[in-house]
This record gives C-alpha cells, sequence and structure tokens, in this order.
C-alpha cells in the first residue's frame, strides 16, 4: 500500500488525551494537517493546549467534535483525510459487542471518506502479554508481534480483568478485516504501545493515564505498588514522545502492509520502587521524600513474590521490527521519568513532598 505522503491531512481521535496530544504534535512537526477529534471543543481545560499550538492559529490544526460512541460523528471530519491515527479509548472494553460496535461505525466513516488511505490503530501491549494464566509467559517467553495471549484459556474473561486485553485484540482484527475487504484501497496498522511515561501538555493528562499518575502519587509521597498489569509486574516503558513517533512514522512507512502490528517499547523494565528512587536520581535538586511503599497485593500473591517476579524477568523483550520501518531510537527511561516529573509540577501544579531538611 502507498504510504501517506507528507504534507497530508490526517485525523487524531483522542486529541486530548496523553498519547493523541503526542500525536497531533508530532504529525504538525512533520508538516502535515491535522483534524484534532475531541469529545468537547469548548472545554479549555481538555482541549486548551491544542489551540496553543502555533499551527492552529493558521489553521493547519482544527478542533472537531465527536462522540466516539456515536455513528457517523466522524464522516464529515474523515471525509478528505488521507490518514487516520485512532487513539481514542471506548467508554469501556468488558463488552464486547460494544467494542465490535465502535470500531464497526468508524470503519463505516472510514469508508465513506473516499479519501483515507491508512488507519494507525492504538491497540496495547495487553494484547501481546495480558495472560490469564501467568504461567504462559514462562511457556512462550518472546514477546514479540507475533505473540498473543492464550486465547483458548476459559478463565480468559472480562470478569477476571481481561477485558481489556481481549478489546484491544477485537480492534486489531476488526480494522484489518475491514480493510482487507474494502474496496477502496486502505490499510489498518496496528501499534501496540507498552507503559506510557513521559511530559504531560495539559493539567488534566495528569490523571489521565495510570503511569503519569503513578508518577504523581509517587511525587506526592503517597507509594502504592500497581498491581494493574499483573502481581510485581515491572514496568515495560515507551516514552509517550516515541510512541507518538511510532504512531506518525507508520502512518507515513512504505515498509507495512494491511493487517500488521508493531510494539512501541523501548524494551527498558524497572520495578515500581526503582521507579521511585529514579526521581531522586535523576533530580536531586527536589529533595524527593517519597515516604514508605505500601504494598496492597493480595497475601495469596505474596507469597508468589517471587515466582512472579521470576517470570516477569524471564521475559524476552524484542522492539525490532518497529526500528526496521519507523527511524525511530528509543529514549532512556530515566529522561522520560525526569521530563514527566517536571511536567507534573509545571503544568499540573503537583507540589513533591520533599525532605525537611
Amino acid at each position: 500500500m502507498t504510504a501517506v505522503p507528507q504534507h497530508s491531512t490526517i485525523a487524531v481521535t483522542g486529541a486530548a488525551g496523553f498519547i493523541g496530544g503526542w500525536v497531533v504534535r508530532d504529525l504538525l512537526d512533520r508538516g502535515h494537517r491535522v483534524r484534532a477529534c475531541v469529545r468537547d471543543a469548548s472545554d479549555d481545560t481538555k482541549v486548551g493546549f491544542l489551540r496553543a499550538m502555533h499551527p492552529h492559529a493558521s489553521g493547519r490544526l482544527t478542533l472537531h467534535e465527536a462522540d466516539l460512541d456515536r455513528p457517523g460523528c466522524f464522516d464529515d471530519v474523515f471525509r478528505g483525510c488521507d490518514g487516520v491515527a485512532h487513539v481514542s479509548h471506548v467508554s469501556t472494553y468488558d463488552d464486547a459487542e460494544y467494542v465490535q460496535r465502535t470500531c464497526d461505525h468508524i470503519v463505516a466513516s472510514v469508508e465513506r471518506s473516499g479519501s483515507v488511505r491508512r488507519v494507525v490503530v492504538t491497540s496495547s501491549v495487553a494484547a501481546v502479554i495480558s495472560e490469564a494464566d501467568i504461567t504462559e509467559l514462562v511457556r512462550r517467553p518472546v514477546c514479540d508481534e507475533d505473540r498473543y495471549p492464550d486465547e483458548s484459556n476459559p478463565k480468559r474473561t472480562p470478569e477476571r480483568g481481561q477485558g481489556y486485553s481481549i478489546g484491544k485484540v477485537i480492534a486489531q482484527r476488526a480494522f484489518a478485516d475491514a480493510a482487507a475487504a474494502s474496496a477502496t484501497g486502505w490499510d489498518a496498522i496496528t501499534v501496540c504501545p507498552a507503559d506510557n511515561v513521559g511530559p504531560i501538555q495539559s493539567a488534566h493528562q495528569a490523571s489521565g493515564g495510570p503511569w503519569q499518575h503513578l508518577i504523581e502519587q509517587m511525587l506526592r509521597g503517597r507509594c502504592r505498588i500497581f498491581q494493574g498489569t499483573g502481581p510485581y509486574r515491572p514496568w515495560m516503558t515507551v516514552d509517550v514522545r516515541d510512541d507518538a513517533a511510532c504512531h506518525a512514522g507508520l502512518i507515513e512507512s512504505d515498509r507495512v502492509t494491511n493487517g500488521e502490528r508493531y510494539i512501541a517499547w523501548s524494551t527498558e523494565r524497572r520495578d515500581y520502587a526503582d521507579v521511585v528512587a529514579t526521581i531522586d536520581r535523576v533530580l536531586p535538586e527536589l529533595r524527593h521524600d517519597p515516604g514508605p511503599i505500601a504494598d496492597d497485593t493480595p497475601e495469596r500473591h505474596r507469597a508468589r513474590e517471587a515466582e512472579f517476579r521470576s517470570i516477569w524477568a524471564g521475559l524476552e523483550l524484542r522492539n525490532d521490527r518497529i526500528r526496521s520501518v519507523v527511524p525511530i531510537e528509543f529514549r532512556p527511561l530515566d529522561d522520560s521519568i525526569r521530563d514527566c516529573v517536571e511536567s507534573l509540577i509545571a503544568v499540573a501544579g503537583v507540589t513533591p513532598h520533599r525532605h525537611a531538611s
């Protein structure tokens, strides 16, 4: 499929979000025109940072209201666009039929556009490694684009915390299958980002995703081990700016074909306590006092802590495929944490908990 050329018009869904905002900025920096899709274009607390971007003053960046749950909401926005970065989250991932319906009506808008030639779909590394049975990671420890969770496991259900992973896999396949069946000649490429860390651009983004919110809590001296991705799983990270570069690069790349997926991560991993310690190491000027680290892990999982940590440490994380199709050098995690901390203070007004001395 022909790549989307420079100076094209790209629609970005979820443009006010942590990832979406950086995708908008990266596309603008590459010379594209961007149609930023947001739920409420009048809510300056969430879209003011987009309006403050210089290309908004010239009209190269425009804002468009679209309710993701309403069929046809993207018809006018996508018409005349060359590409779409579909970054937005759905309201819930625990209802598979709802996820499929939402994908279907976005696809319908792509079809009706008559102009879109590529859609880049934001999935998640959860669609690669989230297992109902963690020992499956021992059996298949290589984490690359060919890996999917064990979908035959009867415990892989929303009720057991697998809804997000299931929903992301559904979306990947929905777009790829629709593009393959389309007569209009567009393709769908999936990017699976890992744990996004890096600077926020708007105060509302401080709590708009788990990782920057966790760093915010660390800054405030309210450290609590996060178990939402699995007991004692280390952070497996990508700088949000590099994630955005992967999105934009996949829109432009002439080395990709419909249905392919690409993992966006640096392959660095770091335990929660080590992330906490990183703040003081990279920014000693803050005199950061994180306080104690609370661990609310259920007792049945605490008893297996060594086993869990060993399983996570045994994974082989690969990013050679994304680097083969997009010119990208991933930032060190130290830089991502430093820039996240400074933006939380400067943009969101977070007051760090400091040592008294």
